[in-house]
């Protein structure tokens, strides 16, 4: 069942600017966000949808409405690890099949927003909605994407981030020496803006790298579920390389791979599986 919260901001709340781009809205306009058991449109499922309507004016930002899911499938530590909500969470819960036809009359003759949207929401909706025979006609939907509207207007490059932290503009772009002075002035600027940034060289690489923490090489070749790696690639996408290396016929295409263009550190994994040492990830 949707819950709702009565603590939505008003049109007015949001700013004269956005007030003025309510008024012209000439059909319901959909933010809508999900969570899901993986970063996978096509495969992965949905643990939880919330959507809050902005309807032409009169009527403005009604109550969001949210469903937490019951998917069908297990929930990876990963993906808990990212929205919290647990296979426990879920057990028994409705499934998405039994909310589908609500969703569809909610979405009907709307336009769609959100962060990341078009790339992945969207299509893991849609992935759900072709599970179960159903579909929803996007064909006159108009989307607007918050994430690439923020990537457009705040450009995130060396040029800018020296802007940002230094004030001052980059001359040389590209040449190597002042790539590198720069990128030296970003990181000092950094130390300075953020207090809460710690000074310790472990600290700051686990900063850096924990948008990669999903992937066991650095070529994204495969990912972690489970703490295990699973294929992220290929023909075996979201299958579990301790299958592959158990499985007398895909060995051999393991084998192959250590013959093709994947990178090094991919052929590592594969060779240790291989070897019959299949490499774990340690909870955090």
């Amino acid at each position: 069942m949707a819950s709702s919260r009565p603590n939505v901001p008003s049109v007015d709340d949001l700013g004269p600017r956005f007030a003025a781009f309510a008024k012209r809205l000439e059909r319901p306009l959909i933010f809508f966000d999900t969570e899901t058991t993986g970063t996978d449109p096509s495969s992965d499922r949905i643990v939880e949808i919330s959507l809050v309507r902005v309807m032409p004016a009169p009527d403005g930002v009604e109550a969001p409405r949210t469903w937490r899911i019951d998917p069908g499938v297990r929930i990876p530590i990963e993906a808990t690890e990212i929205h919290g909500i647990t296979n426990d969470d879920v057990d028994g819960l409705t499934r998405f099949a039994d909310i589908a036809d609500e969703l569809l009359q909610l979405f009907a003759g709307a336009d769609l927003a959100g962060f990341n949207v078009g790339r992945f929401d969207i299509r893991v909706l849609q992935a759900e909605l072709v599970r179960i025979g159903k579909s929803l006609d996007l064909s006159q939907t108009r989307v607007i994407d918050a994430q690439v509207i923020f990537h457009q207007k705040e450009p995130r490059n060396l040029g800018a981030a020296l802007r940002f932290y230094c004030d001052r503009e980059l001359e040389g772009a590209h040449g190597a020496e002042a790539d590198t002075v720069a990128t030296l002035e970003v990181f000092a600027g950094q130390l300075e803006r953020y207090s809460d940034l710690d000074l310790d060289v472990g600290a700051l690489h686990a900063v850096s790298n924990a948008i990669s923490t999903g992937y066991v090489d650095l070529g994204r070749r495969f990912a972690w579920r489970d703490n295990e790696p699973v294929f992220n690639f290929g023909k075996h996408r979201g299958k579990s390389l301790r299958w592959a290396a158990s499985d007398p016929v895909e060995r051999g295409y393991l084998r192959s791979l250590l013959n093709s263009n994947v990178d090094e550190d991919a052929k590592l994994i594969v060779r240790e599986a291989l070897e019959g040492r299949i490499r774990s990830r340690k909870p955090r």
